[in-house]
């Protein structure tokens, strides 16, 4: 059973969004999601209770904050949202269970700054080494210097970045009720759907594409 964590201690980077579709599209290809939330916000939760009985199925999982417990039988993938300032033993918890992990992160000194640390505290932790991890230029606003700056960034690292996704508002309209890009006409969200596909693959299990290759959609 993948138990698919999205973290980054960094607030703001976008992990609900990233999470809450990540449930959605593994939710429309017809596996049973376990949503958790370990965040004290619960974004997540709230989102859940949004969402409507006809949109295909995510079940929420009731996480303490300072527990991570097995999810019930049945569940055949696990997506793990987490709060910003995810260190020390609540990391420890969560590397303890995750298979597979994003990191996203925004085009901001902030959030490069904060990443770089985060990932230094990943590599020295030795589960780290056996998760599958993949990170995710997120909010991107194309031809703009900052966008430069994180691929820039991004390009000195050894993880592959899966994915570059626009700031748009169809993300913030559909979570406002309890949607994902994965629950609405194709035809709506072409060009999100796009930049979706290379991490699409990537949870079915498929092998990751390079930076160079995914670069396009946030360039």
């Amino acid at each position: 059973m993948p138990v698919i964590v999205i973290a980054n201690p960094k607030g703001g980077v976008g992990k609900s969004t990233l999470a809450t579709n990540v449930a959605g599209c593994l939710a429309a290809a017809g596996h049973a999601v376990m949503l958790g939330d370990v965040d004290r916000q619960q974004s997540a939760r709230q989102w859940l209770a949004l969402r409507p009985r006809e949109a295909a199925r995510i079940t929420g999982w009731d996480v303490a904050a300072d527990e991570i417990v097995r999810p019930p039988r049945g569940t055949t993938h696990v997506v793990l949202d987490t709060p910003a300032g995810l260190h020390g033993k609540r990391l420890e918890a969560v590397l303890r269970i995750a298979e597979r992990l994003i990191v996203p992160l925004q085009p901001s000194l902030f959030d490069i700054q904060a990443t770089h640390a985060f990932l230094d505290e990943l590599r020295a932790n030795k589960r780290f080494a056996g998760i599958d991890t993949v990170l995710v230029g997120n909010r991107v606003r194309e031809h703009t210097r900052a966008n430069e700056q994180l691929h820039r960034y991004l390009a000195t690292l050894p993880l592959p970045v899966i994915a570059w996704l626009r700031e748009t508002q169809n993300y913030v309209q559909l979570a406002a009720h309890g949607l994902t890009l994965f629950d609405v006409a194709p035809g709506r969200v072409e060009r999100d759907l796009q930049q979706w596909a290379p991490l699409t693959a990537w949870l079915r299990g498929e092998p990751v594409p390079s930076a160079h290759e995914t670069k396009e959609a946030g360039a």
